[in-house]
């Protein structure tokens, strides 16, 4: 019994040894392999890195945009048609709405009325100017008549003056009467009294010359430099026509640019004010994409460079092309209606994003339309 206790005592050193150094054996090819696949995987990834990232610049941080059309009316008034619903196509020239043309009707009439008025009167002002002009003459020959009587009426005065002088130089004689010395004066009186009149009417008649004249001017300025096609009030009253008719044009709104109604607001019977949004036409074959970016990822993007693009509503089978256009003024952050106060005492640093817009190619976007917000996956080549 002692002896065969002592041959296993003698044997178990020996196997533990060479189970040790089989262990040992396994853990080193063991830990050689592992160091194997680091390798081969820091070299892949550097590879790839080097050979295949480095080229492109990606994010899922990106979104469908449009340059939406709001449609809004010029003028006021109610709602007599509404022709188009949500999620409609439309062409641009399209109609959309129609307001009761009724009042815009009547101010055309108007303005066609007080336009064929002001022709009329104007056409009146150039035919008043050779009236005026043969009233002047008129005029001229009265002040000649009144100054052929202003004549003989000194005249008149001269002869009463002598014959009365002659007279009283008889009177103290005797040589003749009382009573004609007194017609002599009489005579006299009557002479001079009319020699007033006379001077009074040459007077009357140059005024009236030179209000004729003055009227006549009045009348000139008014038709100076001017046809009838061409004088401001004519010019006035026409641009009245035009912008009535406008108006009436303006009660109906038509869609500005190809796209999807969206939003629609307005119905049958609403009375509506100028400048209120009725509905969105989204054009959605100028669809773009606006991908945000880390700042620390934009050091080798440039306008211009190609874009590969998938949206999660086709999958990855669908592959957008496109170019960046170029970048955001600012960061979100930057323009978000609270910005943040970078300057307190408990900052902390957080990466921002730069929004870059894309350019999508329009072909594509006709095979497999987006929606504006929809998310995309954007993958940007950037030179090696």
């Amino acid at each position: 019994m002692s002896v065969i206790e002592h041959n296993f005592d003698e044997i178990d050193p020996l196997q533990a040894e060479r189970e040790a150094a089989t262990s040992k054996a396994k853990r080193k090819r063991l830990f050689g392999g592992f160091a194997a696949a680091l390798a081969l995987l820091g070299g892949s990834y550097y590879g790839y890195d080097k050979l295949v990232a480095s080229h492109h610049v990606e994010t899922d941080n990106a979104y469908v945009g449009a340059d939406v059309a709001q449609v809004t009316p010029l003028i006021g008034g109610p709602v007599s048609q509404v022709l188009v619903q949500d999620a409609q196509q439309v062409r641009r020239g399209d109609v959309l709405v129609r307001l009761d043309d009724t009042d815009a009707r009547i101010a055309v009439a108007r303005a066609e009325a007080d336009l064929a008025m002001t022709i009329r009167r104007v056409r009146g002002l150039v035919a008043n100017d050779s009236g005026l002009s043969a009233q002047i003459s008129a005029r001229h020959a009265d002040e000649m008549k009144a100054e052929a009587g202003l004549v003989a009426a000194r005249s008149d005065v001269e002869k009463a003056r002598t014959d009365l002088a002659r007279r009283e130089g008889l009177a103290n004689s005797g040589a003749i009467s009382g009573e004609e010395l007194t017609s002599m004066r009489n005579a006299f009186n009557t002479a001079s009294a009319n020699l007033r009149s006379a001077e009074a009417a040459r007077a009357q008649a140059a005024a009236t010359r030179d209000a004729a004249i003055g009227s006549r001017e009045a009348n000139r300025v008014l038709i100076a430099d001017a046809s009838v096609d061409n004088n401001p009030e004519v010019l006035a009253a026409r641009a009245a026509l035009d912008q009535a008719r406008v108006d009436l044009e303006r009660t109906v709104l038509r869609a500005p640019v190809d796209g999807v109604v969206s939003r629609r607001q307005v119905q049958v019977g609403q009375r509506v004010q100028p400048g209120a949004m009725l509905m969105i036409i989204v054009p959605v074959a100028a669809a773009y994409v606006d991908a945000n970016f880390k700042e620390v990822q934009l050091a080798r993007v440039r306008p211009g460079q190609p874009v590969e693009l998938s949206s999660d509503l086709y999958g990855e089978d669908v592959v957008y092309h496109g170019t960046v256009m170029g970048f955001s003024g600012g960061t979100g952050a930057a323009f978000a209606i609270v910005p943040a106060q970078n300057a307190t005492g408990n900052w902390i640093k957080v990466v921002q994003r730069l929004p870059v817009r894309i350019r999508l190619d329009p072909r594509e976007l006709a095979q497999h339309p987006l929606r504006v917000g929809l998310s995309m996956n954007v993958d940007v080549r950037v030179s090696g």
